[in-house]
């Protein structure tokens, strides 16, 4: 078998650690066995969508007005999920409805969301047979955009936003529909115990998980969602579909069986993506169907495949009305219902605010909320200023191994290897290009520069830039450590520079697969590169006349929280540390700027805190910080402005006594940091 490129190493080893960690999956063989998985795979699949509000607010629910149409009104509705956090709606009903069957339909990625044609068709179709229908927006799309529009998107780096705070795009949208249900059982024209729920794409998704984890919808369909896992990782899909080390503890099939006993269609298109095709989601159906089986209940399951592309057309409309008849009204046998005739109407006139200023004053988008997480969150760690070292001593080996956790742990990693890919330049500093040797083989591409002829041992120094080693030799600092006399490598991560998959960008994040593939097998990329860089320290170690006692971490630009990351998690490996232009902060209450990396946003990474808070675990060694900037400016600070981002940082080299080991500075000659590293 031919080698395969370096741009396609990252991919095919994610997919065979998802492999591996599911290899050993069987099915359950009696019903006690499938009721205990079912309750661990529940809280599994809760913590890792992240926290819900222990009480739930009030819906505050506020009819916007009434659209009279024969056989059925159309109502115009918001309420509240989350304190300030507005779903907009509407509501069919039927013309006399009393205790009726009730559907709730969560769209997927249309380009008017909840007033999309698509989205409307399934909606008319129901109400028009007797069902009062509730149509929401999805967090972050149509009108919950901060700037709604045609097309506005709620994924990448805005969804992703919510990764640090340890909440997800995935389990606020399912939190929604919950308390959409919630608003239904408000409604005199419903009857609580004959409630559905339809979605297709992303809203398929919401559909499986909301059915997965509400007993109270008695009837689930998905359409065009369902596939497996794994497959995931052969494609681009959204923030909200992603469920963080999902493939650690489960696969597709049994999330759908959590439906079980009640009643589950799936509908798939023959002419669908990969990771939705036919073939996949049959994989999951089959092992779903084990349990219904188990439980007695095979006739409550159903697949159903139409020659189709991504789609929620007429023919799976009218499958779908036949499903939800038999199981919401007990009529016939969930055979296809013919579609009645209906009207569209426009996404203007189904408007919750056709003037944005009548929004509420306060509107949360998924980065405002991040935002107002993140800075809940980081204000605990900023209570821990510590009075003494001793007293910091046990915040930081509490962090250390909360941050090691979130990472997705450290592997064990071979004995440090590598081999020279060609010869040295003749320069001075010389020029040579290393493949290392990563986790499980993996290889990291390294540039190293070093004196022809040192004049003392040297000291190993690691400089990192998150577009690689090409990026980082155009920064002066490499080659002024080197003429200083440090051994220096400038490594490609994994997923950057030539080990960069291809496509891997999507709307305005560059490494929007490759990140969300990590946190699927919770492995975060953040947490992927420390991994490197550790293997890149080892090497460097064993190299020829070294200088055992110094071994220095920098990261250009972005880079520079991985430095961190690393110098905080391996403190007897790391001497020193340096920051140059690194954004202050992560947390932000606007969305992230193009090219912002998502694999920098660990899930759960403001639980132990900012970029001032992993800056301190690097206490009481040296460290520079050279130049910041805000996250979504290229400019750089001041140095009043930079000094005060660092302020917890600061307290904790004071505690230590050891303020002199730590430099804040807007700018400083390159050979100067070299000397005092």
């Amino acid at each position: 078998m031919a080698e395969p490129n370096d741009s396609e190493r990252y991919n095919l080893w994610v997919r065979e650690r998802a492999k591996a960690l599911r290899a050993a999956d069987r099915p359950p063989t009696t019903q006690a066995e499938w009721r205990q998985r079912r309750e661990k795979l529940r809280r599994e699949m809760l913590q890792a969508m992240g926290p819900w509000p222990e009480t739930p607010a009030e819906l505050r629910p506020e009819i916007l007005g009434t659209i009279e149409r024969k056989g059925y009104r159309i109502e115009r509705l918001i309420f509240q999920s989350q304190p300030d956090v507005w779903v907009t709606a509407h509501l069919y009903v039927p013309e006399g409805a009393k205790r009726s069957p009730a559907v709730l339909v969560v769209h997927g990625h249309w380009a008017m969301a909840r007033r999309d044609p698509v989205v409307q068709a399934r909606c008319l179709g129901l109400v028009k047979l007797g069902f009062v229908v509730l149509a929401i927006d999805a967090f972050g799309s149509g009108e919950r955009h901060a700037q709604p529009a045609r097309g506005t998107y709620h994924g990448a780096l805005d969804g992703a936003a919510l990764w640090p705070t340890g909440r997800t795009l995935l389990g606020l949208q399912v939190y929604d529909n919950r308390r959409a249900v919630d608003y239904l059982l408000t409604r005199p024209e419903v009857d609580p115990a004959r409630i559905g729920i339809t979605g297709a794409s992303g809203g398929g998704n919401q559909s499986m998980y909301a059915g997965a984890l509400d007993d109270r919808i008695a009837c689930v369909v998905p359409v065009c969602s369902v596939g497996q896992y794994q497959a995931y990782l052969q494609a681009a899909c959204c923030v909200c579909e992603v469920l963080p080390r999902a493939l650690t503890f489960t696969e597709e099939g049994d999330v759908l069986a959590l439906v079980a006993p009640r009643a589950l269609m799936v509908i798939n298109a023959s002419r669908d993506a990969f990771q939705f095709s036919p073939g996949e989601a049959e994989k999951s159906v089959a092992r779903a169907r084990h349990v219904y089986d188990l439980l007695l209940q095979r006739e409550r399951i159903r697949h159903v495949v139409f020659d189709s592309g991504h789609d929620y057309n007429k023919p799976m409309r009218e499958a779908m009305y036949g499903w939800m008849s038999r199981w919401l009204k007990d009529v016939g046998d969930g055979s296809p219902i013919p579609e009645p005739e209906f009207e569209l109407e426009s996404p203007e006139t189904l408007a919750c605010f056709p003037e944005l200023a009548k929004r509420p004053t306060v509107w949360m988008t998924p980065t405002r909320l991040a935002g107002r997480l993140g800075r809940e969150l980081i204000a605990k760690s900023d209570q821990l200023k510590p009075r003494h070292a001793e007293e910091w001593e046990s915040t930081a080996v509490e962090w250390r191994a909360r941050l090691e956790t979130l990472l997705g742990g450290m592997p064990k990693l071979a004995a440090a290897a590598g081999r020279a890919e060609g010869p040295p330049d003749a320069d001075d500093p010389v020029t040579l290009p290393v493949r290392i040797r990563g986790e499980d083989g993996l290889p990291i591409p390294t540039l190293t520069l070093s004196r022809r002829q040192p004049t003392r041992p040297r000291p190993g120094v690691i400089v990192l830039h998150l577009d690689g080693k090409s990026a980082a030799i155009k920064h002066p600092l490499p080659r002024a450590l080197a003429t200083d006399g440090w051994f220096v490598a400038l490594p490609d991560l994994r997923a950057t520079g030539v080990l960069k998959p291809a496509h891997d960008a999507i709307a305005t994040a560059p490494d929007h697969n490759s990140a969300e593939h990590g946190v699927w097998i919770g492995r975060p990329l953040l947490g992927q590169w420390v991994v490197d860089v550790r293997a890149v320290a080892e090497w460097l170690a064993i190299q020829g006349n070294r200088d055992e006692s110094r071994m220095c971490v920098i990261g250009l630009d972005a880079a520079g929280i991985v430095a961190l990351a690393a110098a905080a998690l391996w403190p007897d490996r790391f001497t020193s540390a340096a920051l140059v232009q690194t954004p202050v902060l992560l947390i932000t209450d606007e969305p992230y700027p193009k090219d912002t990396r998502m694999g920098l946003l660990a899930p759960g990474l403001f639980t132990v805190g900012d970029v001032p808070h992993l800056a301190a675990l690097v206490a009481p060694r040296r460290l520079f910080i050279v130049g910041g900037r805000r996250i979504d400016s290229v400019d750089p600070l001041g140095e009043l402005a930079l000094t005060k981002a660092f302020d917890f940082t600061r307290s904790v080299y004071q505690a230590h006594r050891r303020a002199d080991k730590l430099t804040i500075t807007s700018s400083i000659a390159w050979n100067q940091l070299a000397r005092q590293l």
